[in-house]
Formats: C-alpha cells, structure tokens, sequence
C-alpha cells in the first residue's frame, strides 16, 4: 500500500509543556502561534508533540488520567481575563501547577455562572458535552473523585466508587457537583484552545502530529469506566502487566505497569474504544504516531511481581483485526508506527499491510554492520526518519557519549564530517533521507547537550521538565540554516 504522506516534509519535535512563557508549563497561547510561525518560515510543515493528556505527579505524557482528555495544565489563562472568566491581577504570579490550577477553578465558577445567562455559552458548552459523550461525564467524575480523595488510585476508593455501583456513582456526582463541572469546564476550554491553535496552524501550512501511547495508565478514567476491557481483577489489581524484553534503551527491559488489554472482549465489541480513541485524536491532528506498535501484533506479558522486564512471554493480539476495522470507520488512516525493538518479520508485514510509515534513528545506525536498518542507504520512502527521539540523547550528547568507533563510523557515513559539524551533520542527513518525512528534535537546532535531554525510558525522576527559556527569533542561525537544508532537500 502507497504511503499516505503526500510530499517531502520535515518537522520539528517539541511537546508543547517546552514552550516558553509565563506559566510553569508551556500552554496553546500565544507562544505556540509564534512557534508555528518560526517553524513555518523554516521550511518546516510539521510540528510534532508528545500526548496530550493530562498526567500524574511525575508528569509523564505516557502515563495519563485519561487517553480522551486534554492537559488542564496546557490552557492559556490570559484567555479567561478577555472572557471575563479571571481579573487581570489573578495572573500576575501564576508560575506553579498548585496557583494554575486554583486559576481553573476560581474561572470555572465565573464561567458556570455565566452559562445561566448566556445561550451563546450555554448552547456551546452543550454541544461540546454531547460531541464528548463517550468519555467526558466518566472523565469529569474521576477527576472529581481523584480530587476528593486525596488523589487515592481508584482502586483504593471505597467500594462503591471502585465498582461504580449506580446508586454509589449517583451520590458522587451530586456531592461533587462543582469539582465534576470544573473538569467539564477544563476540557471545553482546552478543546477550544487547540483546535483555534489548529485552525491558525493550518492557515500557516503547518501540520500538527500527534502521539498515541498504546497502553493507558492503570491509575486512569479508561480504566475505571471500562474494566471489561483490561485484564484486572475484581479488586481492579493488574495480575501481570505490559512493558518490552531488554533492548537498546534498557539491558533489563522495562517494566512499564500498564494493565494489559481484554483484547477478545474489545474485538467482541468491534473495537469500539479503539474507534473512539482513535477519531478523536485524528479530530485534533493531522497525523498519529502509534507508540510500540508491535505491541498490535504480539504484546511482551510480565508478571505482577516482577520488578523488571527480563521475565516474560509474548502474546498475540489482533491488530490486523482492529486497523481494518479503524480503517472502515475512520477511512484512510494517516497513522505512524513506532516500530523500534525487538519488531519481527510478522509486525513489519502488518505495518505495511495498512501502508502506515516505520521510524528510523539516526543515532541507532552507527557501530554496526552494512546491513543496519537505520543507516541512510537503507532507509526506505515511506518512513519517517529521526536524528533522534524524546527517549534518545540529543545529538550532542549522544556524540560526546559514543566509544571512539562509533564516532569514527557516524563522521565517515556523513560524509566524512567532523566532530565540530555535530548535530548538523546529523540533522542535514536526516532531511537528506529518502524518508517521506523527517523529524528534528528542537534541542538538536539549538546545538544543546546532555542536559537538555528530556526522557531516560525506565526512569521516573527528572523527566519531561526540559523548557525553551525563549523562542529563537526569525532570522537566527538554527531557522537560516533549516531553510537553507529544507530548500536543498526539496523538503519545501
């Protein structure tokens, strides 16, 4: 099947909690329009970011509360002052998650208060709830109840909350009425935010490429409104749970936590979850990446009590089964495999199956023989390259860190480049790829080092807290010289 990416592109890799800006996380404001503009006259025409979802304590876009929800902490408040939803003054010290999200709910309450006299409101917050019905009243309850409870995991709630008994879930809902309409009010304005970031994105040509982690976190909405699809028990305890064999990233594997999907149950049911999860996520990009998309076709299976990934067994699932059935419903599906690890004949032969693009790693090719997938000379057109991904070292970092013959074999490949062409020798071979589309991490164009690195997969301390401090102007040497390459590439 003929790839569905249309032309040459490139993107730039940088979740939106990077953008700079005067809240303790990036947000969909005026930063991100600039961002998009930059990228834009860059030659850019894709912007790729991590999940979206609002996520737990340790921040990982990968572990959310909901794979449905957007991140409350992502909204730009300076728009509920033009609403008349906050006072200008509420804003002037707003630099931790604890004062943004008393922000939310002091807006909340005015925005609440203004649906009883506004039918323009009143109708379109009405509208968004009935668009959302699938899993925005089981979202906004567990939000409510996680509040409540002392942020408690569901399965430690009182019995009633755990099992959602009708008349225990009806009692909640009314005692916690306002916090159930605050996260109502959360995600109506995250939606408006991003799809006007969307609309503005696609008036500057710029494509919006999202992440869709393949598990769910088992502290999560999906999880407690849909246990007949997850393999817990009747105490909502996972008996065994997901994550890889030991790999490039990890000699021990990783232990990833996630419950593991009822996947006869989901196909009984036409993968109706999968439909939904996957039609609003393509309502808010213009491209998908599947993250461990082998995990379609056999998923690495660890027992509860194991501390790492080594001891395991695969599973199959049906993958094939489910992608005809998004495909019939969704139609063409403008999806992208991350198909890194241990990838088998039989997942290469699915992902190709439905025409969906395969990753390449640059910092991978290097160190090995001529037959290396991730060299350039044998990258393939319908893929998507990378110097390298949020999991990997920049590629300074990376350099700085490679045994001599690594480095000696990365300088000769690129054209006998020196140690000082570090990363635009890497970032000008990646655009130079036959690869339909190439991605380029922000933090390789600002030339940045190991302590701009922003995930170490298997680690839950110091991640995904890498930030801009600003966005280079127009004009600097990273957006001069991406032009430059994205010109030369036909990339443009």
């Amino acid at each position: 099947m003929n790839s569905w990416i249309d032309r040459r592109r490139s993107a730039v890799l940088l979740h939106i909690s990077s953008l700079p800006g005067p809240f303790h996380k990036g947000v969909l404001g005026s930063e991100a329009k600039v961002f998009i503009d930059r990228i834009g006259k860059a030659g850019f025409s894709v912007w790729q970011f991590l999940p979206l979802g609002p996520t737990h304590g340790h921040g990982s876009p990968y572990e959310s509360l909901s794979s449905f929800a957007g991140n409350p902490d992502f909204i730009d408040l300076r728009e509920c002052i033009s609403r008349g939803w906050l006072d200008k003054e509420s804003l002037k010290q707003c630099d931790s998650a604890e004062l943004h999200a008393a922000m939310r709910k002091k807006a909340a309450r005015r925005f609440w208060k203004q649906v009883k006299t506004d039918a323009e409101l009143a109708g379109s917050i009405d509208a968004f709830c009935s668009a959302h019905e699938y899993w925005l009243n089981d979202f906004a309850l567990f939000s409510a109840l996680k509040e409540a409870l002392q942020d408690r995991a569901w399965w430690q709630w009182p019995e009633d909350l755990r099992d959602r008994h009708p008349e225990g879930i009806k009692s909640a809902r009314n005692e916690y009425r306002e916090l159930v309409e605050q996260a109502i009010f959360e995600q109506y304005l995250f939606d408006c935010q991003w799809h006007g970031l969307k609309d503005y994105a696609e008036s500057q040509g710029v494509q919006l490429f999202g992440d869709l982690p393949i598990y769910v976190a088992h502290d999560s909405a999906d999880v407690w409104s849909h246990r007949e699809y997850f393999t817990i028990n009747e105490k909502g305890l996972c008996v065994e749970v997901a994550g890889v064999p030991p790999d490039y990233f990890s000699e021990t594997g990783q232990r990833w936590g996630n419950p593991l999907y009822h996947w006869d149950c989901m196909q009984e049911e036409g993968f109706s979850w999968w439909t939904e999860r996957v039609r609003q996520q393509l309502e808010r990009m213009h491209m998908l990446r599947i993250d461990h998309f082998r995990a379609l076709e056999a998923f690495w299976v660890i027992p509860g009590e194991s501390e790492d990934g080594i001891i395991g067994e695969w599973r199959p699932a049906p993958g094939d089964a489910m992608l005809q059935t998004l495909q019939e419903k969704l139609g063409r599906l403008p999806l992208i495999a991350e198909d890194l690890g241990i990838i088998t004949d039989e997942v290469t032969a699915l992902r190709r199956k439905y025409g969906l693009p395969g990753m390449k790693i640059l910092q991978f090719a290097f160190g090995g023989d001529d037959n290396n997938p991730y060299l350039p000379k044998n990258h393939r057109k319908n893929s998507v390259v990378y110097t390298g991904t949020h999991d990997n070292d920049t590629t300074v970092g990376w350099f700085e860190s490679c045994d001599e013959q690594t480095r000696n074999q990365a300088l000769a490949v690129l054209h006998n480049a020196k140690a000082e062409d570090m990363p635009w020798a890497l970032i000008e071979c990646a655009l130079a790829s036959i690869a339909r589309l190439a991605v380029i991490p922000m933090q390789d164009l600002l030339e940045l080092g190991a302590e701009a690195k922003f995930n170490t997969p298997g680690t839950l301390g110091g991640n995904w807290s890498w930030r801009l401090q600003e966005i280079p102007k127009a004009g600097c040497c990273c957006w001069r010289m991406s032009r430059q390459l994205n010109r030369l590439y036909k990339r443009i």
